[in-house]
């Protein structure tokens, strides 16, 4: 009798190690297809720069240290390690702010606000920001879910085995971001 109450709890503490295990495994999958997801809509957007760079470049060629910076981050936030979260969010937040001070140059320029090529790209880049945006919010959610049970008994036990880690959310990392834009209506 003793022998079959021992099988049934070394049974049950089996399947509850196995549960556990799948479902970390299943947390990180999600997390690693959500930070895919932010990956292809930061190159699209690398992508888009050049084209965008150039198009204000004809127009306002005296804003060459805003078109630098804007080339500069773009190059950096390409040779970067696809895995570093904190780093790449850090890079990536600095040229989105870049990115608005540039749309916000187009209000000192009539000639580039009103070009049809600075339009259209305006309008891809407003769509990418809010895809960005979008997958964002889907990996800090994979990362929630993931950090939960890395830190939650009993499975930060099993975490711990087999090496799961706490993943770093894809968070804004300067006041710049965090700002309101301020709008100044005319009389």
């Amino acid at each position: 009798m003793t022998t079959w109450i021992i099988l049934i709890v070394v049974a049950a503490v089996a399947v509850a190690a196995i549960v556990v295990f799948n479902r970390l495994v299943s947390t990180r999958q999600m997390a690693n297809e959500a930070w895919s997801g932010i990956d292809v809509q930061l190159k699209r957007r690398a992508e888009l720069v050049p084209n965008l760079v150039e198009v204000v470049k004809g127009y306002a060629a005296h804003e060459r240290g805003l078109l630098e910076d804007i080339s500069k981050l773009r190059g950096q936030a390409g040779s970067l390690p696809r895995e570093d979260v904190a780093q790449r969010a850090q890079v990536e937040g600095a040229l989105t702010v870049a990115l608005g001070r540039l749309m916000a140059l187009a209000e000192s320029y009539p000639d580039l606000k009103a070009s049809r090529n600075f339009l259209e790209l305006q309008q891809q880049l407003s769509t990418l920001e809010n895809e960005l945006q979008m997958a964002r919010r889907y990996y800090n959610g994979a990362a929630r879910n993931q950090n939960v049970l890395v830190q939650s008994f009993p499975s930060n036990v099993m975490a711990g085995l087999f090496g799961f880690r706490e993943r770093p959310f894809f968070e804004l990392s300067s006041e710049a971001e965090r700002a309101v834009p301020q709008v100044a209506l005319g009389s």
